[in-house]
């Protein structure tokens, strides 16, 4: 393909993308927005729940299927490799789309909290969660992630760098702060409603398969790198920590200065 059309590719797809984002941090959040987590007419309780958990499964299969290396193999026979990440988000900001297009409410209260500091609160802990999960990409690598930077080097006719193993920022903390920010964002809510906690606790079950999905992988990308960064660091919460078996032995050891850590 050409050049051109790569480049206007990519920038439509990420352009899709970031749109698609910011939609659904009013989504979830109930504002500014056309429809909400809990806008749109009544829907009995079986249909609401069978078109929501479809939504939820579509995305989830295509973010997980695309993503595996063995599917990467395959696609990028058929593509061209600038094309491959830009792709991939062009369809899960599909299938995201289309969740939130089509979601169905269930407004039945879960909790409510009545206290206006509390409330101001938990609504500014789940914005701090949306600004968590675009600070963690760029502390990765953004326009990587979401493909633009594979249509600029294709574009200006050089190659991309080899896959290097990196922990800045956040990552020195926590193995997945990006999943970190979105737990905050989608449970930390004044407001918890059945279809609001339904979406919460399919996503943090989607996110905890596809943490074992994605360190499986990269284990197999950089081996030992991982597996020290893997025993070092936590998966989610900074203080919940990995115990490895010499660690265990030393705590179990009946010594003075043997010191327990937390498990994961």
């Amino acid at each position: 393909m050409r050049k051109t059309p790569i480049l206007l590719y990519g920038l439509i797809s990420y352009a899709f993308f970031f749109l698609t984002f910011l939609y659904a941090i009013g989504f979830v959040g109930g504002f500014l927005v056309p429809k909400g987590i809990d806008d749109g007419p009544a829907t009995p309780v079986a249909q609401a729940l069978l078109v929501n958990f479809s939504l939820l499964s579509l995305f989830a299969v295509q973010h997980s299927v695309m993503a595996r290396p063995g599917f990467k193999r395959w696609w990028l026979g058929w593509i061209d490799p600038a094309l491959e990440r830009p792709t991939y988000v062009l369809l899960a900001t599909a299938a995201l789309a289309l969740l939130l297009w089509q979601w169905r409410p269930l407004p039945e209260s879960v909790w409510s909290v009545t206290n206006p500091t509390l409330a101001a609160t938990l609504i500014g802990l789940s914005q701090f969660g949306w600004l968590f999960v675009l600070l963690s990409t760029f502390m990765f690598s953004h326009f990587e992630l979401f493909g633009l930077k594979q249509v600029f080097v294709r574009f200006a006719g050089r190659r991309m760098p080899e896959a290097e193993f990196r922990t800045p920022g956040l990552y020195k903390l926590v193995r997945h702060p990006i999943y970190l920010g979105f737990i905050i964002a989608f449970w930390a809510t004044p407001v918890m409603s059945q279809g609001h906690l339904l979406f919460a606790a399919a996503t943090t079950a989607y996110i905890l398969v596809g943490i074992m999905l994605e360190e499986r992988d990269l284990i197999a990308l950089f081996g030992d790198d991982y597996r020290r960064y893997r025993e070092r660091v936590a998966m989610l919460l900074p203080l919940w920590r990995r115990v490895t078996p010499a660690q265990h032995n030393l705590a179990s050891a009946p010594t003075n200065d043997a010191r327990r850590e937390w498990p994961r």
